[in-house]
Order: C-alpha cells, then sequence, then structure tokens
C-alpha cells in the first residue's frame, strides 16, 4: 500500500506556484472546489486535501502547447468568428 502525502489548501496554491510558476490562491482553488474545473480533492471531515500528483495532472491539463510565436496558436475558436462566439454566450 503507498503512502500518499495530503497538502492542504494553502499549501496546495504554493505547490502550483513553486512546482509549476502557476499563480492560483486558496482562494482561487475554494471557488474552483464549488464551480468545478480546479484539481482533484479529497475531504477529511471539511478540509480539503490534495495530492500532488492531483495538482500536477491539474497543472499539466493548464499549460498549452509549446509555440515560437504567437501564429502557432492556430484557430483558437475552433472556425468561428468572435461574434459567433459572444452570440452563443448570450444565448
Amino acid at each position: 500500500m503507498s503512502v500518499s502525502s495530503y497538502l492542504r489548501r494553502d499549501a496546495a496554491s504554493e505547490y502550483l506556484r513553486v512546482r509549476w510558476g502557476i499563480p492560483c490562491s486558496k482562494k482561487t482553488l475554494a471557488k474552483l472546489a464549488c464551480i468545478g474545473g480546479g484539481p482533484v480533492y479529497r475531504r477529511f471531515g471539511r478540509i480539503p486535501l490534495y495530492t500532488t500528483a492531483d495538482l500536477d495532472a491539474f497543472a499539466e491539463g493548464r499549460i498549452g502547447k509549446p509555440v515560437r510565436s504567437t501564429s502557432d496558436y492556430g484557430d483558437v475558436n475552433g472556425g468561428r468568428t468572435n461574434a459567433d462566439c459572444l452570440a452563443q454566450l448570450e444565448r
């Protein structure tokens, strides 16, 4: 049985900043835990706990592909115009 080290939210925030260079406050992690889109976490009572493996997976999923210039990003809207994207948001 492997033993994982669990980080509380403030330590998880610091880990993302130091290890990955991602500015992510503990308040941001709390918000993402409510609305979704954040790293996987577990709870011990009311205390959220994160593993470094889950934080690493979260960071890797948020970091884009390597590029040499802004033109390498390609079609960020999936072939839609900005007006199409805004119209979809207004629906």
